[in-house]
């Protein structure tokens, strides 16, 4: 058999998609031999790990190497979103219309989730309205292609590896057809985007069918959301954030979220509401976080206004120096239990603003 014809029956795909990446690649060319030896790595460490015969050969019979997901890896932009341009984007009128409207469709499933679980209904739906847009989102690739492709790659070789044996374990725990499982590139799937290893360590039965599939059952895939938070310490009787102003000339070193304090120390430095009222104090620590780059180009212009106006004292149309006040957020513990699901403050914020708007 030529190597033309083996490349095509292993991975399922003609010679020719390997081409793009085998130009670009740190390889050079397609290495069958390492292809070869991934399949047979997943193969015996399925097989100790118990996962049946069935789908191990369902997993390997023609996996497809994916360039584009390998393009996609090592092309990852770089985030320059401000916060205000994030929020725009993420809590919509749209989404917070639509949002609503899944309360009033799902309302005995969201209640059911907070009596089992402590998480109230509009953080569920906070949760969903950001990682699918409610289900509308389509995920575009087969997971075990998507891993296999990953592996090979090897950036996070055994990250992925993990995930496609998490994902094997799951379709033979739940009668799931492997080949059938969908998700991004990276391999989050379902109405919450959960990888592998996260559904099968907080994976729960929503719809009381003897299943767990988060992405065909939104009872399933709520109910894993809701266990998943539970677990990660969920605190149903506190807030996540509250807007605060502070001093102009606040460090802006302590603004990063990692700092925390009493929220008796935060006001004695000044922290207010943002209608200049005292911030309420209760015996928790909290963090702040703000837009760290927008104060300080705010700053710079005040500066720089400043200077213009000292340099022409007696000038009629001397501008007026913008006050920088710093807009922050103080983040209390359930900000931090939502990094624990997705480390960007910017995301932790958006979760907390949607929330608010779906109560």
């Amino acid at each position: 058999m030529t190597i033309r014809k083996v490349i095509a029956r292993l991975c399922g795909v003609a010679l020719l998609s390997f081409m793009p990446l085998s130009a670009q690649a740190d390889r050079g060319v397609f290495d069958i031999d390492r292809w070869y030896a991934i399949i047979d790595s997943v193969r015996v460490k399925a097989a100790a790990q118990h996962i049946s015969k069935d789908t191990i050969n369902a997993t390997l019979r023609s996996p497809a190497f994916i360039p584009s997901i390998v393009k996609s890896d090592r092309n990852q932009s770089e985030f320059k979103l401000t916060l205000d341009g994030y929020l725009a984007r993420t809590v919509s009128s749209t989404r917070i219309v639509e949002g609503h409207k899944m309360r009033e469709t799902y309302p005995t499933m969201l209640s059911r989730v907070e009596q089992k679980y402590g998480v109230q209904p509009h953080v569920i739906l906070a949760f969903w309205g950001l990682e699918s847009n409610y289900g509308k989102y389509k995920a575009a690739h087969k997971l075990t292609d998507a891993f296999m492709t990953l592996m090979y790659e090897g950036r996070r070789e055994t990250f992925f590896e993990n995930q496609l044996l998490a994902l094997m374990k799951i379709a033979d725990d739940n009668g799931l057809d492997i080949n059938d499982i969908h998700g991004s590139w990276a391999g989050a799937m379902g109405h919450f985007q959960f990888i592998p290893t996260t559904l099968k360590q907080y994976g729960a039965d929503g719809n009381g069918d003897g299943k767990i599939d988060i992405i065909h059952s939104v009872g399933d895939a709520m109910f894993s959301a809701g266990n998943y938070l539970n677990k990660l310490g969920w605190n149903p009787n506190e807030r996540i954030v509250r807007k605060v102003i502070l001093p102009a000339d606040f460090d802006v070193s302590l603004l990063d979220g990692k700092t925390k304090k009493s929220l008796y120390e935060w006001a004695m430095m000044g922290v207010i509401n943002p209608d200049g009222t005292p911030i309420p104090i209760t015996d928790m620590t909290a963090g702040l976080v703000a837009d760290i780059n927008v104060v300080i180009e705010r700053r710079a212009e005040a500066a720089a206004v400043a200077s213009v106006n000292a340099a022409n004292p007696n000038a009629i149309d001397t501008d007026v120096a913008p006050q920088p006040v710093i807009e922050a957020y103080l983040t209390y513990p359930n900000f931090y239990r939502i990094k624990r699901w997705n480390s960007s403050n910017w995301y932790a914020i958006a979760i907390a603003t949607l929330a608010d708007e779906l109560k």
